[in-house]
């Protein structure tokens, strides 16, 4: 599976990066806009930074200006994939950009037929949002796993990234689904490895340890 951080924010992307776990990186209008920075400035200092796939989204609602962005953003960088919202406009955007070679993340997948329709107009990646639907008093996995199910059945190559996922556990369910890749909040990617049984458990170690070295040493 791969990890992308859902984020536009340097100083988060360079400490996760440092880790070696970071694949690419997702972005969305609100995300850009908390930085203050022009969009395409900010995504050519992601693009710069993080050596994988970083998706950078369309503002227009119309199918030609989203055409248009898409073009626009997919020149900034080679490693940009276009993000278009899963709408009517949005679906023949998809198809014009696909044919032309530009990658496309399908974003705001609330279901399985909706995911279905973005493989048929040929998007890259498709990003079902697990933690809003859960919301709605539905599964969210089970999306996730619905979606993978169709695309095996008929060979689809487009990737599921699961999105709106709120904690580790999410991210355990999703992988087990088998999902492509999971993107997530900063927190959300430290609290994958950060565990208060492991912080007791160095604690305690390190405590038998300086115990050990001062009898030895008394």
């Amino acid at each position: 599976m791969k990890f992308f951080l859902d984020s536009a924010n340097l100083q988060e992307l360079r400490a996760a990066a440092a880790w070696g776990i970071l694949d690419g990186v997702t972005t969305n209008p609100s995300l850009i806009a908390k930085e203050g920075v022009p969009v395409e400035e900010q995504v050519r200092r992601i693009c710069d930074l993080i050596d994988g796939d970083v998706s950078a989204e369309v503002l227009s609602l119309s199918t030609q200006e989203m055409i248009a962005e898409g073009r626009s953003l997919a020149k900034i960088h080679k490693n940009v994939v276009v993000k278009i919202p899963l709408i009517a406009e949005g679906v023949q955007a998809i198809h014009a950009l696909a044919k032309e070679g530009i990658r496309v993340n399908v974003t705001l997948c609330f279901s399985a037929a909706q995911a279905l329709v973005a493989a048929k107009a040929g998007a890259y990646m498709v990003s079902p949002f697990v933690g809003r639907v859960d919301d709605l008093g539905l599964s969210g996995v089970e999306m996730v796993r619905d979606i993978l199910t169709i695309y095996r059945n008929y060979g689809f190559q487009t990737q599921v990234l699961a999105a709106s996922c709120r904690g580790p556990r999410h991210v355990i369910e999703v992988a087990k689904a088998g999902a492509h890749i999971v993107t997530l909040p900063f927190k959300v990617l430290e609290q994958m490895f950060c565990h208060p049984l492991t912080e007791k458990g160095l604690e305690q170690f390190l405590s038998d340890h300086r115990k050990a070295f001062d009898l030895v040493t008394a």
